[in-house]
């Protein structure tokens, strides 16, 4: 008599599959000047807001959380709920307000776990980034804009539940890790590199190879002259006139890695302050003149941060010609402030002022009568 086969296994399976309660929060801090200066470990806190069923808020440094960060902006968010204890998901971030960002996705996974969050005693009741970002950087950031700072706070709250059946479980799953894109830094390559290019801008002495559809892609000038109807196909070297080399190159950098070129050298003492502001206003000029706004915004962000006796008329002047509203308010507030206004009218960039831009001394005495009613 044959021997019978062995009975088959039995195979089950449960699956156990946490819920989650989402939220998004954005937090807008107004007059973001004001709070400069505020003081080591004092915070500004947003409204509380719910998610899952806990109370949150964030908490803003605007002068670092402790003394070991005090360059840097520190950023919670905070559990507000009384003896509660959760585990959740959270993302924090500044909002770029010059550029639109795309809509936060929560991904299938995070480098970090969730962090638990508890208001019981011994516990924390906060996460986040005692240094964010360093003070110095912010304010020349895209996140600061008409001097207000906006705050987003993506929240997940945890909870886990009981495991259920499942008839077909996976066993396993391969989720291939993606890189962080290369983008900026294979264009920022392509600004030193002569392969590919198929135009040349000679100025000066100086000629710089580049990429067509590269500026055309940045600048609405270049699109014109090089793809708009009454463009020359066979040009391929372009004279620039009325413009320094340096300045050529620092557009250029702008154009192919979206950031300023480096001024730090120009900047290392009192002496160099003229060198400074001077390449800031050639490189506004630059980018008015291609149509390139990020720039022209980031210049006049960092001349406003900028402003002192000996060029604040010349900076006026400029503000004026090239249609900067908020450095032109930031120069004749610095003009008016009583303690300057007779050394301002010394300066030589003052008398230039008189003769070029008569018609702004209008604005100068109506903010002065302004301020003194106030």
């Amino acid at each position: 008599m044959a021997a019978s086969s062995p009975p088959s296994p039995s195979v089950s399976g449960s699956t156990c599959t946490p819920e989650t309660a989402r939220g998004t929060h954005l937090f807008k801090i107004d007059g973001y000047s004001m709070y400069t200066g505020l003081g080591v470990g004092k915070v500004v806190e947003s409204n509380t807001f719910a998610v899952g069923g806990y109370d949150w808020v964030i908490c803003f440094y605007p002068d670092g959380e402790e003394e070991s960060n005090k360059d840097y902006v520190s950023l919670y968010l905070e559990l507000k709920t009384e003896n509660a204890e959760t585990r959740a998901l959270y993302d924090l971030r500044l909002v770029d307000q010059v550029r639109t960002a795309p809509t936060f996705t929560w991904p299938k996974s995070f480098h970090e776990g969730p962090r638990v969050f508890s208001t019981r005693e011994g516990s924390s009741a906060s996460w986040g980034y005692n240094k964010l970002m360093r003070k110095s950087d912010l304010q020349e950031s895209p996140y600061i804009l008409n001097d207000a700072l906006v705050v987003e706070c993506n929240l997940s709250v945890i909870k886990l539940t009981p495991p259920h059946e499942e008839s077909d479980v996976k066993l396993y799953s391969i989720t291939p890790k993606v890189p962080p894109s290369e983008l900026v830094d294979n264009l920022s390559r392509l600004l030193e590199a002569t392969e590919g290019a198929d135009v040349s801008f000679k100025v000066k002495d100086e000629v710089f190879p580049a990429h067509k559809i590269i500026l055309a892609m940045r600048s609405p000038v270049f699109w014109v002259d090089f793809y708009g109807p009454m463009r020359d196909e066979s040009r391929r070297i372009v004279t620039v006139e009325d413009m320094q080399p340096a300045v050529f190159r620092g557009l250029l950098h702008f154009i192919y890695t979206d950031s300023l070129p480096p001024l730090d050298d120009l900047d290392d003492d009192d002496d160099d302050d003229d060198e400074y502001d001077e390449m800031l206003r050639h490189l506004l000029v630059a980018a008015d003149r291609y149509g390139i706004e990020r720039m022209k915004l980031m210049c006049e962000r960092k001349l406003c941060q900028n402003l002192y006796v000996g060029t604040v008329a010349t900076t006026l002047a400029l503000a004026d010609q090239h249609h900067c509203s908020q450095l032109k308010d930031a120069c004749i507030q610095f003009i008016n402030s009583s303690d300057r206004m007779d050394d301002v009218v010394e300066t030589q960039g003052y008398k230039n002022l008189k003769r070029e831009c008569p018609a702004i001394f209008a604005d100068i005495w109506e903010k002065a009568a302004k301020n003194r009613k106030i």
